[in-house]
């Protein structure tokens, strides 16, 4: 694949034909991520590639990609099928939020969900005992629901600066989980679109990125409710999943859909997010950059970010006046800004490669990240 993420080079061919488009000049990419990169490009079928600038390495191929194929591959999709973000406008004035009241409030969504779920699951066409007792909640991890303020706006959409907003990050929890490991020995080497393991995983994946969907709005909604707003949904817009792609299939694994005229792009819980506008590339498979992108991973950060308790008290705290809400001292060092790339840079190297610009910067107020016993402190 050559060099072509080190020396801006906008595309590159590899010796199978594959073509692999970069929409990077400047952000830093692991070379591990890059040689995924390339064993995918080897694979039976693959016909084309993305790849934004936050990709870093996943356990089966790199996230931060598009890869349009002949064939399905399950395992680029991974286990959180239909994980995404869902921008949404509170009716709450930030002038009214209360810091220290609102934190004490959202803890609620810490705490197991107490309404009977099977009715949004049937207002959705789906099975009512589908893992409904997780449906509203966050999930561990890089998964969060975040109070942001509108700190600039951009032209292209109409977006009130006096306004609160929020960003949630979810996906599928146990189903998609499910759904990856049902599917048979071999599944991995590519199933091809009629056969029946391949018809069972489309039906399954289907309702995981509907499920994930739903999810993301049950959990927005219980945050409103805590604040005591309501709720208008900007954008949602998952970034695991697959779809029919002219005559492939296309897998987006981290690379947000972009076909509904904005993607969030979540930066650390610590800095700027970005609304981004898609400029439509055909290069881009209808896809782009979902986040800042991970620098290091999860085991390495325990050796790089110190943990004493004044240190953990730091990390719940940002410079724009912000709180953290986690208990979980190791996730908030796996998760500590340093761990991500800049999401400033990130959606600047889309706006230089044309893939798309920015419509409106947010800065993070509150940020509810949950505890890996799912109980609050």
């Amino acid at each position: 694949m050559g060099n072509s993420v080190l020396d801006g080079r906008a595309s590159a061919v590899s010796g199978d034909g594959v073509i692999t488009k970069f929409y990077t000049t400047a952000a830093w990419i692991e070379g591990r991520a890059e040689a995924q990169l390339e064993e995918i490009a080897g694979w039976t079928g693959v016909q084309k590639i993305a790849a934004f600038p936050d990709l870093h390495p996943g356990k089966y191929g790199p996230v931060g990609c598009a890869v349009l194929a002949g064939r399905i591959f399950p395992q680029l999709i991974g286990n959180d099928i239909g994980c995404g973000m869902s921008l949404f406008q509170l009716d709450l004035p930030m002038r009214k939020l209360k810091l220290e009241k609102a934190l004490r409030r959202m803890r609620v969504l810490g705490e197991p969900v107490s309404e009977d779920q099977r009715w949004r699951l049937e207002d959705a066409g789906l099975p009512t005992d589908l893992f409904a007792t997780s449906l509203g909640t966050v999930g561990g991890g890089n998964h969060f629901c975040e109070v942001q303020t509108l700190a600039e706006a951009g032209d292209g959409i109409r977006l009130d600066a006096s306004r609160l907003y929020l960003l949630v990050h979810s996906g599928s929890r146990g189903f998609g989980n499910a759904v990856l490991e049902a599917v048979p020995q071999g599944a991995y080497a590519g199933l091809h679109e009629d056969c029946d393991a391949a018809q069972s995983y489309l039906r399954d994946h289907d309702k995981a990125v509907r499920w994930a969907s739903l999810n993301r709005q049950a959990v927005a909604e219980r945050a409103s409710e805590a604040l005591r707003a309501d709720l208008t949904l900007i954008v949602d817009a998952p970034h695991n999943l697959l779809a029919r792609h002219g005559e492939g299939w296309l897998h987006r694994k981290g690379a947000a859909v972009a076909e509904q005229g904005f993607v969030p792009l979540a930066g650390s819980r610590a800095s700027e997010s970005y609304l981004m506008a898609p400029n439509g590339h055909d290069d881009s498979l209808s896809s782009l950059a979902h986040g800042a992108g991970r620098r290091y991973d999860r085991s390495s950060m325990h050796g790089r970010v110190r943990a004493k308790k004044s240190d953990i008290e730091t990390m719940q705290r940002t410079s724009f006046g912000g709180r953290i809400l986690c208990e979980d001292r190791d996730l908030l060092i796996e998760e500590a800004p340093l761990a991500y790339k800049s999401a400033k840079s990130v959606a600047g190297d889309l706006e230089r490669t044309g893939a798309a610009y920015s419509v409106g910067e947010f800065h993070p107020l509150l940020t509810f990240k949950k505890t890996r016993d799912g109980r609050p402190s």
